[in-house]
């Protein structure tokens, strides 16, 4: 008897989340296997892959942004999505509709038979089966979690980049830098570029490199991002230099993310034009990075920054366009992240500390979170349901030139996008 498929979209996630026993199987042996029976070709014509801790999310938006902006047919793949499981699949800029992913989902059932799949495994083949009906120019696909076993690594790049390298998810990557920094430096392929963000990355990062003799383009050593005034800076390497804009992407860490893309981009083996850096730069856009927003005077800045490396680029961020007034935080963060170092990192630049529950397997509650902080500036802070009544209470409550900083998780960012884009 042939059992009826899906027919929606949403009806499809449901299914596609409870066709493996568990939300995270780590290995490429499934994945690969399925790719084979569905005809998976390569993705583009030319393949970038981003891995590391923070970062990724930015650094895609950036390559994407400059590759169509110098003509070509771009795919970026990314995850999680923030309000939509579409925004996981780009192609010409356009997030995938309902009906291609759901012809893709079709695909993969059609080919698995037997093979069990992870929620994230079906989401890489589907768009791995769109960019290649697609024929894109370049392809740019997003590690999920870590890379030497995640299912993005089953496809070959011409070029990989290493965003950066830090302590999270460390019950599957490993407990510091240099276990994380292997299994990051999966993605390296031999012979081939990889871009490393940071000047100092772990010596198994380099390691890697050394081993199969791929071209380590080093942030810092070879290639510079110099800040010029505040409106512009400047890239360069030993071939370019180049005047740019400052990124629309707030925080400066965006400097660095952008000079990984610029170096990711000009270590293809074909022509980028000058203008094509120049405007995607000022162009590329990305939703809950630093995303703010005005309500009567008050700045609400929106972050999915969720482990201690991603809060002390906030904390710098801070610091360098300090508030008028007071900086309130709404910080609401699964179980598994170490929000005592997020709190830490930006004890220095929030006044006031509000809590909020999420909903879901690896969430908790406000009351859960502020037990955890009993040691931190955040031990007496203000506990809400849900991330929306704390935003509400908080934003009614601040002065005009007070900022109100929310962060915490993808989740928490979504939940706070929803509530100011239905709240005037």
């Amino acid at each position: 008897m042939t059992t009826l498929r899906p027919q929606t979209l949403n009806d499809w996630l449901a299914f596609i989340e409870q066709q493996h026993p568990a939300s995270i199987d780590m290995g490429l042996d499934r994945v690969r296997s399925v790719a084979q029976a569905m005809g998976l070709g390569a993705p583009g014509k030319r393949v970038i892959v981003v891995g590391g801790t923070n970062g990724k999310g930015s650094t895609v938006a950036f390559i994407e942004a400059i590759g169509r902006a110098a003509g070509w047919k771009v795919g970026a793949y990314t995850s999680p999505h923030l309000l939509r499981y579409n925004e996981r699949v780009r192609i010409d800029g356009e997030d995938a509709s309902d009906a291609a992913l759901i012809s893709a989902f079709n695909a993969i059932e059609d080919a698995r038979g037997e093979t069990t799949l992870t929620y994230f495994e079906y989401g890489t083949l589907a768009a791995l089966q769109l960019f290649g009906q697609a024929e894109l120019d370049l392809a740019v696909l997003e590690v999920g979690l870590g890379g030497r076993l995640d299912a993005v690594n089953i496809v070959d790049a011409d070029v990989a980049v290493i965003t950066t390298v830090d302590i999270d998810h460390s019950e599957w990557l490993g407990e510091d830098r240099e276990a994380i920094g292997a299994e990051k430096a999966g993605i390296i392929r031999g012979w081939k570029p990889v871009i490393l963000g940071e000047t100092d990355p772990p010596s198994s990062v380099l390691a890697r490199a050394y081993l199969l003799g791929a071209n380590a383009i080093r942030g810092g050593s070879d290639f510079f991002a110099d800040v010029i005034d505040a409106q512009r800076w400047r890239w360069r390497d030993v071939g370019m230099r180049i005047e740019l804009p400052m990124p629309a992407l707030r925080g400066p860490i965006q400097l660095r993310n952008a000079a990984s893309a610029i170096a990711a981009l000009r270590a293809l083996d074909r022509p980028l034009p000058r203008a094509a850096i120049v405007e995607g730069v000022a162009n590329a856009r990305i939703a809950g990075r630093l995303q703010a927003f005005q309500r009567e005077g008050v700045e609400v800045l929106v972050d999915v920054g969720h482990n201690p490396q991603a809060a002390r680029e906030l904390a710098n961020a801070l610091k360098a366009a300090p508030a008028a007034g007071r900086t309130l935080a709404v910080f609401a963060a699964l179980q598994d992240k170490d929000a005592v170092g997020v709190v830490n990192a930006l004890a220095d630049r929030v006044q006031a500390w509000h809590l909020a529950g999420l909903d879901g397997a690896r969430a908790q509650s406000a009351q859960a979170l502020q037990a955890r902080l009993a040691d931190t500036v955040a031990a007496d802070a203000r506990t809400h349901a849900t991330v929306e009544d704390a935003l509400a209470q908080v934003v009614s409550g601040a002065q005009p030139g007070d900022r109100v900083l929310v962060l915490g998780s993808f989740h928490t960012a979504a939940q706070a996008l929803q509530w100011l884009q239905s709240t005037p």
